[in-house]
């Protein structure tokens, strides 16, 4: 067993080998890197990966890749080399976990797919996140959060109805998939600490399964009812009250009061008593009936009051309602601030804030240790250290491009 610090975090003595670049692998080992994993992620030598130069850049990096890349190790190694695919092999001796995302049969190309590992390592939690999964028909397709988000069935019913589908402007499909990956290597990691021999498995990961998963009741209403689930705009379909209103200052408030006692409540505070005493109303199919009138008299009470006022109003009465906030906003909240939802890195002698992880575990938390790396930051200390490669070996390594 592996020496632990005090109070450990719950990962602390696993080390994980990140393959693959851009999004979904590299967040589920920002998240088990997070609450205690040694990540090695290998990067191409030159360039590294594609996000250090994506969306807003700061001398010469993005600020993304400081919190995406945080508390992990670079290592630069050439995958289409024959030498960098025996450093690889190598390094998996080394590692509890690997964790890839290039398009099903690149790994096997290399010599480096799950057969060839287990060989070399039969304990290993060998992770793959793919678009459309390892099997089927359609695995070797391309498979970008963009395209998997529509084929598995968010894009579809997110939007004003009649309307081309929105996309927010996030990549929620690699976001699902990575911490879908990293709680597949937990669910693994536990498999196999109970199962005394120490074997790993193969986890299998894709896009639109991630996605898919988010999709609450809308199988068993299709397959018991015939219902296709339709977009909705800024409702939900089949829960009322659940809407966004526009208060007298423009802001905009959301209330979901769709129990019986909070809808009453609600009712009462915008004194439209006779819907609050209306027994059609007392349950959620009735207000379903008359989800156009319901949501007009919140509308008109809304729009005659500030947000600030609205919500003070509401959260006094018990019911559920909040503001639309940017990220400025969320600076400014008091409760992002007392739940510690930044936290503070150093980078070129500047000060950034990065987003926390959650969940927050009371005995053993997640931390930020330190920002992304520079690209091969830790392709020497790694490679000594788990290898034992010298400074002459390192050093024809490196004026091959292998490294």
């Amino acid at each position: 067993m592996p020496d632990f610090p005090p109070n450990p975090r719950p990962l602390e003595g696993i080390k994980v080998l990140e393959l693959g670049q851009i999004l979904a692998g590299a967040f589920a080992t920002t998240i088990l890197g997070y609450f205690g994993a040694e990540v090695i992620k290998v990067e191409p030598p030159g360039q590294g990966d594609p996000i250090r130069d994506w969306r807003t850049v700061k001398n010469g990096t993005s600020l993304w890749w400081w919190s995406l890349a945080r508390n992990k190790k670079s290592v630069t190694i050439n995958l289409k080399t024959e030498d960098g695919q025996q450093l690889v092999r190598e390094l998996c001796r080394h590692c509890d976990v690997l964790i890839e995302n290039f398009r099903p049969g690149q790994m096997e190309k290399w010599g480096l797919g799950p057969s060839e590992i287990k060989r070399i390592n039969p304990n290993l939690i060998y992770t793959r996140i793919s678009g459309y999964g390892q099997t089927g028909p359609y695995s070797g397709y391309p498979g970008f959060a963009s395209v998997c988000e529509g084929f598995g069935g968010f894009r579809y019913v997110n939007g004003e109805p009649g309307e081309i589908p929105v996309r927010p402007n996030l990549s929620l499909g690699d976001t699902l998939a990575g911490i879908h990956a990293a709680l597949g290597v937990c669910m693994a990691y536990i498999r196999r600490l109970r199962d005394g021999e120490g074997k790993g498995q193969v986890v299998d990961v894709s896009i639109f399964e991630s996605v898919f998963n988010m999709l609450e009741a809308v199988v068993p209403e299709y397959s018991g009812a015939g219902e296709v689930r339709e977009p909705s705009g800024s409702t939900i379909s089949g829960i009322v009250p659940s809407n966004t209103y526009r208060c007298k200052d423009g802001k905009l408030l959301i209330i979901g009061a769709n129990t019986k006692g909070m809808f009453e409540r609600l009712m009462r505070t915008i004194g439209r008593d006779d819907f609050a005493e209306d027994e059609q109303l007392a349950n959620n199919a009735g207000r379903v009936a008359n989800e156009q009138a319901i949501d007009a008299a919140i509308g008109a009470w809304a729009v005659t009051l500030p947000l600030k006022e609205a919500l003070a109003i509401l959260q006094d009465k018990a019911v559920a309602a909040g503001p639309i906030l940017n990220v400025a906003d969320m600076f400014a909240d008091p409760h992002y601030q007392a739940r510690g939802a930044f936290e503070e890195v150093e980078v070129h002698g500047d000060i950034l804030h990065i987003p926390s992880i959650a969940p927050r575990l009371e005995e053993t938390p997640g931390r930020t240790d330190t920002p992304g790396p520079e690209l091969g930051e830790n392709t020497d200390e790694v490679l000594k250290a788990l290898l034992a490669l010298d400074a002459a070996t390192l050093e024809r390594l490196r004026h091959a491009g292998t490294i």
